[in-house]
Formats: structure tokens, C-alpha cells, sequence
């Protein structure tokens, strides 16, 4: 049984850091994608970032390039989303999203993916 687990949410003050962790279990996400979506209330949920575990090549979304740092440890099978220079508008449920199943989308298209963990907020303050 595949299960993903983040963890490393929490409230920050804008301009502030926080590392988001997730685990993976029953799943070893080799020579495929593995990464970070969001979705705040009432919003579609979107890709942030996203690393091809062979040759740990990234990905990530315009609104967080410069900021935010996806890595792996595949001894660890755990893959973190480093945030740096946080915004109010980066406030959301943060989920870890695995293996692509390449259906037609783009990386950051919610169905492109078949694992998903339960997700961890993040709120940013002004």
C-alpha cells in the first residue's frame, strides 16, 4: 500500500522559511516524478514543484521559482520542499503528489498524478 506523508506545515510571518518533508512508504519512485502541489480555499489545486528522482531534474511553477527548492534523499525515499522568502499568497494545503502517469497533461495538471498524501498547511502572515 502506497502512502505519502508530509509533514513540516505551520504558520509563518511573510518573509519567513519553512521546510515541508514527504515520506514515502510502499513506493519507491524511481525513474519517475515525485513533488509538491497546492490549493488554497477555493482555488484549483496546482503544481508547485516537481523532481525526476533519476538525475534529479526539477520543475517548478513561475510563482516560486527562486524561493522554493525541491530535493530528494532516496535513502530516506523522502523528498522536501525547502520556502523560503514566504508570501500570504503561498497560504495553502500543501500535498506531496507521486508518480506521473503521463495521460496528456502538463506536470502541474492534478490527474498527471496517482499517489497523493493528505496534505499540510502552510499559512503565511502579513
Amino acid at each position: 500500500q502506497v502512502q505519502l506523508v508530509e509533514s513540516g506545515g505551520g504558520s509563518v510571518q511573510a518573509g519567513g522559511s519553512l521546510r515541508l518533508s514527504c515520506a514515502a512508504s510502499g513506493y519507491t519512485y524511481r525513474q519517475n516524478y515525485i513533488g509538491w502541489f497546492r490549493q488554497a480555499p477555493g482555488k484549483e489545486r496546482e503544481g508547485v514543484a516537481v523532481i525526476y528522482s533519476a538525475g534529479g531534474s526539477t520543475v517548478y511553477a513561475d510563482s516560486v521559482k527562486g524561493r522554493f527548492t525541491i530535493s530528494q534523499d532516496n535513502a530516506k525515499n523522502t523528498v522536501y520542499l525547502q520556502m523560503n522568502s514566504l508570501k500570504p499568497e503561498d497560504t495553502a494545503m500543501y500535498y506531496c503528489a507521486a508518480h506521473r502517469v503521463f495521460g496528456g497533461g502538463s506536470w502541474w495538471e492534478r490527474y498527471e498524478y496517482k499517489y497523493w498524501g493528505q496534505g499540510t498547511q502552510v499559512t503565511v502572515s502579513s
